[in-house]
């Protein structure tokens, strides 16, 4: 498997983008980097292909760097 870097949410995109700005209404900073780190380790274990989790993490990375 390789990282999917391409378009993929399809038409509700927007709906789901909503609800995950919606789903950090009324945390903390603290809480809403908890929360992101749960989804990250839970998308992480679905996804399940090291070489595609290294993948994402080294591009994230160096989306910051540039």
């Amino acid at each position: 498997m390789t990282l999917n870097t391409e378009f993929n949410l399809g038409t509700q995109s927007d709906s789901l983008f909503n609800e995950l700005l919606d789903a950090h209404q009324g945390l903390s900073l603290d809480q809403s980097s908890q929360m992101n780190a749960a989804m990250i380790l839970l998308l992480m274990n679905h996804i399940g292909d090291p070489a595609v989790i290294r993948d994402a993490i080294a591009r994230a990375r160096a989306a910051l760097d540039a």
